[in-house]
């Protein structure tokens, strides 16, 4: 897929730390965790993994709208997010994060369920790695993915992050 297009981005704070957040014209299509700094090689190579050629550049009015909703997401003002997405991934890692979408604010799956709602049901490792290449983290929500047996296993953001997000949410007990 090569497409040609200015990469809008710009970071935000948020309880979890930084983030930067990067969108198209046709909606946002990647959130690091990280400063700008520190996410831009991240970025660049994700955008040449895409195929996606351009200019990026730094815009904080073309990412405020996000902004907002994340904003209002973290102070549990938002459990549902309202943007237009640009999502780049293969079929199966979009079906398995539009299965991910459906998961609800508080709620959490394991990856055996992901993988039996979408038809897969041996999948269970690759629904693991579909997650882990989550470019939309928060929005598309692959936090609320847990172990069969209720454990967090891995988070692209790492554990900690995973933890503050559902405790957050209210899915998890606060854990000491």
């Amino acid at each position: 897929m090569s497409a040609q297009s200015t990469v809008y981005y710009d970071e935000m704070d948020s309880p979890i730390g930084a983030l930067t957040i990067s969108a198209t014209e046709r909606g946002v299509c990647h959130i690091h965790f990280g400063t700008a700094d520190f996410s831009l090689p991240t970025l660049k190579a994700w955008l040449k993994k895409q195929g996606i050629k351009g200019e990026l550049v730094q815009n904080k009015e073309k990412i405020s709208p996000i902004v907002e909703q994340l904003s209002e997401y973290f102070v549990g003002e938002r459990h549902e997010f309202e943007l237009p997405i640009d999502l780049y991934g293969t079929g199966f890692q979009k079906k398995v994060w539009e299965a991910l979408r459906n998961i609800g604010y508080g709620e959490t799956r394991s990856y055996k369920k992901i993988a039996q709602e979408i038809g897969a049901p041996k999948a269970v490792r690759a629904i693991g790695g579909a997650n882990n290449q989550n470019p939309i983290p928060i929005i598309i929500p692959c936090h609320r993915v847990i172990g069969s047996n209720g454990a967090m296993v891995g988070y692209g953001g790492g554990l900690d992050k995973k933890e503050i997000l559902l405790q957050m949410e209210g899915a998890i007990e606060k854990i000491s």
